[in-house]
């Protein structure tokens, strides 16, 4: 069956960076793009970026933009969060997600986990000095 397990959270200073790790396996990985999810506590889930299935692009939305980097080694069946300049607003449970298609990114608009048909158990990320 399909499993999504992150790592590589923990509590990083404002200003410092971490990277999240994505390992995924029970499926075709490059057939499926996939994406970044957060959760802060008393919030909803916003979309942090995606990735589409072969890694030609990345999306994310204004509020990482230029801070956050997705990428994936489709050899490794691996997906990864770079996150630089962080800043106390980023403090949430990070999610992995599986797409249902390889040029499917949903932006979570709606807040529905329904979006995507798989979602990891999350890595908790504190930024705080």
């Amino acid at each position: 069956q399909v499993q999504l397990v992150e790592s590589g959270g923990g509590l990083a200073q404002p200003g410092g960076s971490l990277r999240l790790s994505c390992a995924a396996s029970g499926f075709s990985f490059s057939d499926y793009a996939m994406s970044w999810a957060r959760q802060a506590p008393g919030k909803g889930l916003e979309w942090v970026g995606g990735i589409f299935g072969d890694g030609t692009s990345t999306y994310y939305p204004p509020s990482v933009e230029g801070r956050f980097t997705i990428s994936r080694d489709n050899s490794e069946n691996m997906l990864y969060l770079e996150m630089n300049g962080l800043i106390p607003d980023d403090t949430a449970l990070y999610y992995c997600a599986k797409a249902r298609g390889p040029w499917s990114i949903p932006t979570l608009i709606s807040g529905q986990r329904s979006e995507y048909s798989d979602w990891g158990q999350g890595t908790q990320v504190t930024v705080s000095s």
